[in-house]
């Protein structure tokens, strides 16, 4: 059977998913939607102590990373005045500059969630 050529392939996202700890990381902190963006890996996180639900890491060149977490809540209709309030984005901590070595402490000092047993 031939194989596809994007089946072994690894991509940053999956890279940063490893180094962050795996399917372990996952099984830890239900984080999910995991998207992957160029260099980017995205994700929702459920709710912990610092009020991010979201979280972006991305590869920089200088070849560190840059943790955003963010507050995202999604814009909504009023039904009784037929107004739309926008989405909102709430920043709650960019920390750059970022070692592989670093991601896990700094998701758990941010969140309060640990990543593996």
């Amino acid at each position: 059977m031939k194989q596809r050529k994007w089946a072994n392939k690894m991509t940053v996202a999956n890279t940063i998913l490893e180094q962050l700890g795996g399917n372990e990381f996952i099984a830890m902190t239900g984080a999910k939607n995991f998207l992957s963006d160029g260099n980017t890996l995205r994700m929702t996180l459920p709710k912990n102590r610092s009020k991010a639900n979201r979280l972006y890491i991305t590869l920089d060149a200088t070849d560190t990373y840059t943790m955003y977490f963010f507050k995202y809540t999604a814009g909504r209709l009023n039904k009784k005045t037929f107004s739309w309030s926008p989405d909102k984005q709430e920043d709650v901590e960019k920390v750059s500059g970022i070692y592989a070595d670093m991601l896990q402490d700094i998701f758990t000092s941010v969140t309060g969630m640990y990543t593996h047993l």
